[in-house]
């Protein structure tokens, strides 16, 4: 896992120590993943936001797409506990892990394709210590595009789109809308869709 100071990616390492300076009680750090190497499911998300990961040091916990994330996990039993937007609120992942494409806060929410492909080897390295992996959900389409080339394939074999599935050697890959705000303020994801992936990927792993 990255070092708390990485300096692979210089824009991004400025802006932690812009932010730990506006900030110092934050973590303004690179986040870790949550939840055990031995799960089935692993989340990969974009990075960490603002005001969520990036202050609270767990993924997707402090703002809004935690709160739809963590609800769905929880409805599906990937999940259990009570989320309350902390990290020492005790909520406990079951069989399941988050992570992110790029472990450090971008600008505006907007990693460049140079920081994607330097922070995937972090990636990488998360895949390889689940041994028990057999699921993967993509949320968005860079997350679903570093997670290809992180598995060994080309874009064009596995297009994104929300609900597609595709076969990874052992691994599926789910994808989905990635569950910010804008886009559920907008309609492009609902909670319904979101919680179909969920529900498709809870239905797979019984069968399996």
């Amino acid at each position: 896992k990255p070092d708390r100071n990485c300096p692979l990616c210089p824009r991004l390492a400025e802006f932690r120590k812009a932010a730990r300076k506006r900030e110092p009680g934050w973590f303004n750090s690179p986040v870790d993943s949550f939840g055990d190497a031995t799960a089935q499911l692993l989340i990969v998300g974009l990075a960490p936001g603002m005001q969520g990961a990036n202050r609270t040091g767990r993924p997707f916990t402090g703002d809004y797409a935690g709160d739809l994330l963590y609800a769905t996990l929880l409805e599906y039993g990937f999940a259990k506990g009570v989320y309350q937007a902390r990290p020492d609120d005790g909520l406990e992942l079951v069989d399941c892990r988050i992570s992110n494409a790029v472990r450090c806060v971008p600008p505006q929410n907007k990693p460049l394709p140079a920081e994607i492909n330097t922070c995937r080897q972090f990636l990488i390295a998360t895949i390889a210590t689940m041994p028990r992996l057999r699921a993967i959900v993509a949320l968005g389409r860079i997350a679903h595009e570093s997670t290809l080339k992180a598995l060994g394939l080309r874009n064009g074999a596995a297009p994104f789109g929300h609900g597609a599935v595709h076969e990874a050697g052992a691994i599926r890959l789910y994808d989905s809308y990635h569950c910010s705000r804008y886009n559920t303020n907008t309609r492009v994801l609902t909670p319904v869709m979101f919680r179909n992936v969920f529900a498709t990927v809870r239905a797979d792993l019984a069968r399996s």
